[in-house]
């Protein structure tokens, strides 16, 4: 009982902790999916006929939506605090058929029309901002147009002093709504603006700084990239949504991999267990060993009584623990709460990561990688004693009792 407690104790902890991982993984790419397009293009420079740029793209098969953006540095202040967040400035009605926007507010309402602003959630936290506030941004992308105008006046140049003031005259913003993506690297360093705002702000005129693209499925980004390449002459510099956080998503991975086998090490340890019982009952059944072998008894049957309970023993504690490892990734979130209340801590704390639950995905090729492994561990490990009992010499064996 004890060797099967200690297999279904690997199994439970190997399922619920690869189920919760990949169900991290799986609902940060949704949240990413949700926020960035599937596709993200850009030149060196400014894309000035992004209209035209625009039609080609939506001509090519794959692709459902494509919108202009402007994105960069500014300087935000409100109540005397400042911050150094990034504006992103898009079309709202474009925007609508690349990414989700909307699902992501909490506060207020996605409206971007004149001097509105949508403001991350972590950032309206810092700055103490609610919807409806004014919100001062200046921008840092005329830096050099207000030092040349700076050294003309000192060469006393007078009629500048107008269009300095001008330049350094910062705009103020209406926050309409406050988003949260679930990304604390979005909610605390985006604000969302209209299009002009941002090409107001940059000087760009009519430009763009890129386009976002939609496809029909996430994972044909990579193909349909090629395709638009293709068709646009000379070609934009085209990220997917995958290139963009390819280090969060491959360290995910890793450490999904990494926790897998270091978990595995629960299994390996009941299997010691099992090893550890059965050599005890080898030295136990020493006269009885005697007797069968005396009696014809072949190495390969000897072998199998032993080999028989190792599988007994690993069926069992797979098939509790796989039971048992399933109901807790079901009620993990009651489990949770009732843990927390038990033990007077919060077990997952919403505000570090950022879920309002904890995610989970079971998927049915790593339950089944999870319960072959540590059925042929625990059947490697009855091996050992049973190879040195089916061994062991009749006569000896008589003699010792």
């Amino acid at each position: 009982m004890i060797s099967i407690l200690g297999v279904t104790l690997g199994i439970v902890v190997l399922i619920l902790v690869i189920s919760v991982m990949t169900g991290f993984e799986q609902e940060l790419r949704r949240k990413v999916l949700g926020f960035d397009a599937h596709l993200v293009a850009g030149g060196e420079g400014i894309i000035e006929d992004w209209g035209s740029s625009a039609e080609q793209i939506r001509a090519v098969p794959g692709v459902v939506g494509v919108a202009p953006f402007v994105q960069g540095p500014v300087l935000v202040e409100f109540n005397n605090r400042r911050m150094a967040p990034k504006i992103r400035a898009i079309d709202p009605q474009g925007e609508e058929k690349v990414t989700n926007l909307r699902d992501f507010m909490v506060a207020g309402e996605l409206k971007l029309e004149g001097n509105d602003a949508v403001i991350g959630s972590a950032l309206a936290n810092l700055l103490g901002v609610g919807v409806g506030d004014k919100i001062t941004v200046y921008s840092p992308g005329n830096l050099e147009e207000i030092v040349k105008e700076i050294n003309r006046l000192e060469g006393g140049d007078g009629s500048s002093a107008g269009q300095l003031r001008d330049m350094i005259l910062p705009l103020e913003l209406t926050v309409t709504g406050i988003f949260e993506s679930g990304r604390y690297l979005y909610d605390s360093e985006f604000i969302l603006v209209p299009l002009h705002i941002g090409q107001e702000i940059y000087g760009l005129g009519g430009g763009v700084h890129g386009l976002t693209i939609k496809t029909v499925h996430p994972y044909q980004a990579a193909a349909i990239r090629e395709a638009i390449n293709a068709a646009l002459d000379p070609p934009l510099h085209i990220a997917t949504w995958m290139d963009m956080n390819r280090e969060l998503f491959e360290a995910i991975h890793m450490e999904r991999n990494v926790m897998f086998f270091i978990l595995l090490f629960i299994v390996i340890v009941a299997a010691f267990g099992i090893m550890n019982t059965l050599i005890t009952v080898t030295v136990q059944k020493t006269r009885e060993i005697g007797i069968l072998k005396a009696l014809g008894a072949r190495t390969g049957q000897i072998i199998g009584v032993f080999v028989g309970q190792g599988i007994v023993v690993g069926f069992f504690g797979t098939v509790i623990g796989l039971g048992v490892g399933i109901w807790l990734v079901q009620y993990r979130n009651q489990v949770s709460h009732w843990l927390s209340g038990a033990l007077g801590i919060e077990i997952f704390p919403r505000s570090i990561y950022q879920f309002s639950e904890i995610p989970a995905e079971i998927v049915p090729t790593d339950v089944a990688i999870i319960c072959a492994s540590a059925f042929a561990i625990c059947t490697v490990a009855a091996i050992i004693p049973a190879w040195f009992a089916a061994r062991m010499d009749p006569v000896s064996a008589l003699r010792h009792e």
